[in-house]
């Protein structure tokens, strides 16, 4: 087959975008709405930690590990033999999956007081704010076999270039979680005390089955009918089984340093040395609003890549691999730097509008904002990872990214003491770690790829951060402009004028910015250009 140079279909990629927003959007809301109900204190705090390791398990393993090896392996199978063959191996490992992530979810219910032990800073909680989160652990660990079901039928749509309806599932997750978990918790305890935190965790299961079940009338058009196989003796299975031992460390990096925050975290303490509440819900809530950017560009560009690119890998045809690598790190990276410049600098009033209600106070704000600012540093690099690690497996180097995510593990770890205790930065630094590391994980993997699979058109990179210099700027001034003005008297606003205020920001500062660009002749806004007036027309 000819080699040719290969895009990432901005098409798709807007699809995703806009399905992902819509999914962070309603996360948003659905954390708003939590920390609204309990405040940013000892009950909010017990149900992050418990739902952490079974969403941690989602990131590694549903939609980490076991999503890249599947979608890996799943692409170039249709691409060699077919889609009644790509079925097969789709039932396998369907079959496969849901036996194992049963056993998983027992053994996570019966040692459920152990690692609720590791995760709070090895017993730096007091009993009953541990017995609390050991409960709701045990009720929210049938999460992970839901959500890996939902993994592999998302995997099989975007394999056959569907990316619109699996990149919707998430939102009906958000849904469940809220109105099951508002509504549960409401009829356990009107005051949504201690108790309520049940229907919160019965929220997430509800959400769960939700984001699976809404896949299956997709997947049902593309042709597929399930049918228990048990015949895992198959070059496929193996090949998505030897996948996953790697993938699983090379894409657990940003999760477990995130586990390991949350353990740092919860031994804050105040100037007396007592252990203080709180910390732990900063650091999520900032996460969460990191993810926010993260999701819609980060996530997108790598969710069309991976197909993409595992297909070219699969024919012989590098040129095409490499080109379409390239292009999807420069959109990434294009998409992501004036995002985090916009959250370094509108932190406060960004968590302000969204969160400032109920017991969620003006201090929380202002400590969550901190690590915020903190988490953004890493925003273009922790995307561009989502876009580079999976092209290993593409091209049978799938141990280069677990030994970088193990040095980076080591890193973080370091980074955390280091900062915390030393320079005393407490949970602030816990997300400047996280960023460091994201950062260098980049790189190495950006060279290796180098290295491995040829030139992936740098001097091109480089330009565009050059081009894009000049709108950065605008768009800071902007950002500052409006800090300077609304946002020195948003105190005294009415409500709905801060949150008009934070999105006329966001609207004009961004419309600033891909303008000026598109004015430096970027090629990547020129796409997207081309692609509206492309449907304008239609």
């Amino acid at each position: 087959m000819a080699e040719q140079p290969q895009r990432v279909s901005t098409r798709a990629t807007g699809v995703v975008g806009i399905a992902v927003l819509c999914s962070r959007v309603l996360g948003l809301i659905r954390e708003q709405v939590f920390a609204g109900l309990f405040g940013a204190g000892k009950n909010l705090d017990a149900f992050l930690i418990a739902f952490r390791v079974p969403n941690l398990l989602r990131d590694l393993f549903a939609e980490g590990a076991l999503s890249t090896a599947f979608i890996t392996t799943f692409s170039k199978r249709i691409a060699t033999e077919g889609d009644e063959s790509a079925w097969r191996l789709g039932n396998k490992v369907a079959t496969l999956t849901a036996i194992f992530m049963s056993v998983i979810t027992l053994l996570g219910i019966v040692f459920a007081p152990q690692i609720i032990y590791v995760m709070t800073g090895f017993g730096g909680w007091s009993p009953e704010k541990t017995a609390t989160t050991i409960l709701l652990t045990r009720i929210m660990w049938p999460f992970i076999l839901l959500v890996s079901l939902a993994a592999l039928v998302m995997g099989m749509l975007n394999a056959k270039n569907v990316f619109g309806p699996p990149a919707m599932a998430s939102s009906y997750f958000n849904l469940g979680s809220i109105i099951g978990g508002v509504a549960f918790g409401y009829w356990l305890d009107p005051h949504f005390g201690t108790r309520s935190l049940i229907g919160l965790a019965i929220g997430t299961l509800i959400g769960g089955f939700w984001q699976l079940s809404a896949q299956f009338p997709s997947l049902r058009r593309i042709g597929y009918k399930y049918r228990a196989d048990f015949n895992w003796r198959d070059q496929g299975v193996r090949t998505v089984l030897a996948l996953m031992g790697p993938a699983v460390i090379a894409a657990s990096a940003v999760q477990v340093n995130v586990l390991v925050n949350s353990a740092f975290a919860a031994r804050v303490t105040d100037a007396a040395g007592h252990v203080i509440d709180g910390p732990v819900s900063w650091l999520n809530i900032a996460f969460r609003l990191m993810q926010l950017p993260l999701g819609i560009f980060g996530v997108a560009v790598g969710t069309v890549t991976l197909p993409l690119v595992s297909r070219t890998a699969a024919v012989g045809d590098m040129a095409g691999f490499r080109s379409a690598l390239a292009h999807a790190v420069r959109l990434v990276m294009l998409l992501t730097i004036p995002a985090a410049v916009g959250l370094i600098l509108l932190a406060q009033p960004i968590i302000s509008v969204i969160y400032q209600h109920g017991r969620f106070t003006a201090e929380a704000t202002r400590q969550t904002a901190a690590a915020l600012q903190f988490y953004a540093i890493g925003l273009a690099a922790y995307s561009a990872v989502k876009v580079l690690a999976p092209a290993f497996y593409a091209i049978d180097r799938r141990y280069l990214p677990m030994t970088v995510s193990i040095f980076s593990i080591v890193v973080n770890f370091a980074l955390n003491w280091f900062f915390m205790f030393k320079v005393g930065l407490g949970h602030r630094g816990l997300a400047l770690s996280t960023s460091i590391v994201a950062v260098t994980n980049f790189l190495l993997l950006y060279i290796m790829m180098r290295k491995y699979a040829g030139p992936l058109e740098t001097g091109t990179l480089f330009g565009l951060l050059g081009k894009i210099a000049i709108p950065l700027a605008l768009l800071a001034g902007i950002c500052w402009l409006a800090l300077g003005t609304i946002f020195q008297t948003g105190a005294h606003l009415p409500e709905w004028q801060k949150v008009f205020g934070v999105l006329l920001t966001i609207c004009v500062a961004a419309a600033v910015f891909f303008g000026s660009a598109f004015l430096f002749r970027v090629d990547e806004v020129r796409d997207v250009v081309d692609l509206v007036k492309r449907r304008i027309r239609r």
